[in-house]
């Protein structure tokens, strides 16, 4: 038999995917995984209920339903002051992982060259290499995940076609600044390039922190392609509705790129993203407080047990560095230990690196659950430390 495909062919099994096996098998509370055990808002997933007896589950359009495409539209207005036209340039993807990939795919030929950020999400650099393209790899270093600005001029070239911009990013929680993506949009002005932005957790920002969008720079209008999720935003993951703002100068090749990935996507759901979208300014505040006193509440139960915890400004997860707990072996391991033993899931953050020299010292909790089992894990944590001879020696 002839050769399947080479990268995809690479490409093991997913450290997500072993780990929450894992979990599993051990009867772990799993905060590895980043998605809530608890249901998005009622009015919401009543709607979806709602509009499948409508008559109207065929095909919606290739770019989405017009409610969804008028409520994406108002919504950049209503939080960016960002004025879109919902007809040219809105398109409604089948999650954002799609519309990562039906924005690269609207502007990428091979050999072009895209900049990545490290850590990264693990479906961006396959994705890049996919579609034969050269990943320009740089690195943001903890505990303040600061943009380094030599490195990243340096990673921009001729060749260079786009930058992959994750903000809120994960895994760390990191909130872009103003002066950090004002030096980004100078750099793609200087080589002519464009900007694909994951920005599905933008609704998720802590401590005074606001998202603000690269689309909204001076000049940076033509270049975006933003990416936002009603997953995220609305706590339904299982739900895959993803939609893109981009310029109408953008928009055609988008849309042929998701046109040949999934077409299109549920019409009910794209009906009930609408009303999600729509909801009043409580809606939108109580969902990052919510969320920022889970996060407080197991940060600090972390801090407390000895992890150095890094600051999180935005996602849904703690970045912690388990130095300090005197444990001999790598993050994989440590997170298999917490998982036998404590029976609690972490994940590696090394699994976020493209290079083989990643930090091997830190791991990443999910805070998106009720607070209910976040006390739990915590308890076990406390259990497990009290019981284990290393940590009785630190």
């Amino acid at each position: 038999m002839k050769p399947q495909n080479d990268l995809l062919s690479a490409t093991g099994t997913t450290v997500f995917t072993v780990m929450s096996a894992l979990a599993t098998q051990h009867g772990a509370i799993n905060l590895g995984q980043g998605f809530p055990d608890y249901e998005g808002p009622q009015d919401v997933v009543q709607a979806a209920a709602d509009a499948l007896l409508d008559n109207r589950n065929q095909y919606p359009p290739l770019t989405g339903t017009p409610e969804l495409r008028q409520a994406v539209a108002e919504a950049n207005r209503r939080f960016y002051g960002l004025e879109v036209d919902p007809n040219a340039e809105v398109i409604v993807t089948s999650g954002a992982t799609e519309a990562l990939a039906a924005c690269l795919m609207a502007v990428i030929n091979p050999g072009d060259e895209v900049v990545l950020l490290e850590p990264l999400y693990d479906t961006y650099l396959p994705v890049v290499k996919l579609l034969g393209a050269v990943p320009r790899v740089v690195r943001l270093s903890p505990p303040k995940w600061e943009l380094p600005r030599q490195e990243l001029a340096a990673a921009f070239g001729p060749k260079t076609k786009a930058i992959l911009l994750n903000s809120p990013m994960n895994p760390a929680g990191k909130v872009f600044t103003a002066a950090e993506l004002a030096y980004i949009a100078e750099l793609l002005q200087r080589h002519d390039a464009y900007a694909v932005c994951d920005e599905v957790y933008e609704h998720l920002t802590f401590d005074g922190w606001k998202h603000i969008p690269l689309m909204t720079l001076p000049g940076m209008r033509q270049r975006c392609m933003r990416v936002g999720s009603a997953g995220k935003t609305f706590s339904l993951t299982g739900w895959k509705v993803g939609y893109i703002t981009t310029d109408r100068s953008l928009a055609g090749n988008v849309a042929k790129a998701h046109q040949m990935l999934t077409f299109t996507t549920a019409p009910n759901l794209q009906r009930a993203v609408a009303v999600g979208l729509a909801k009043d300014d409580a809606y939108f505040a109580s969902l990052s407080s919510e969320l920022e006193a889970r996060r407080d509440l197991l940060a600090t139960g972390l801090a407390e047990l000895g992890f150095a915890v890094l600051p999180t400004q935005g996602s849904y997860f703690i970045t912690c560095d388990f130095t300090p707990l005197g444990f001999a072996g790598d993050d994989i391991a440590f997170c298999r230990h917490l998982t036998e033993t404590a029976k609690v899931t972490a994940i590696p953050v090394s699994a976020f690196y493209a290079g083989g020299d990643a930090p091997k010292n830190f791991v990443r909790f999910a805070f998106c659950k009720r607070e209910a089992v976040l006390e739990e894990a915590l308890q076990r944590l406390r259990a497990w430390k009290a019981a284990s001879p290393l940590a009785q020696a630190i």
